[in-house]
């Protein structure tokens, strides 16, 4: 399985992933903060399973790992 999640693409998630969990913890405590683990994970390891299922794919190699 390569990756399918690409370079601008992973550093969006991860951010976003990070700002969501972040709301666990700080400001308003909200448990909905939990979902940013969802784009973290798909961030770190480049592969989103809702893009393989839509056939999208951001990754520059075409899902080739170098």
């Amino acid at each position: 399985m390569g990756k399918n999640v690409g370079g601008i693409d992973r550093i969006l998630r991860i951010g976003a992933g990070v700002i969501l969990l972040a709301l666990v913890f700080v400001g308003p405590q909200t448990p909905w903060g939990w979902l940013g683990l969802v784009p973290l994970l798909t961030g770190l390891l480049g592969r989103c399973p809702l893009y393989a299922a839509l056939g999208f794919n951001t990754c520059p190699l075409g899902g080739k790992t170098a």
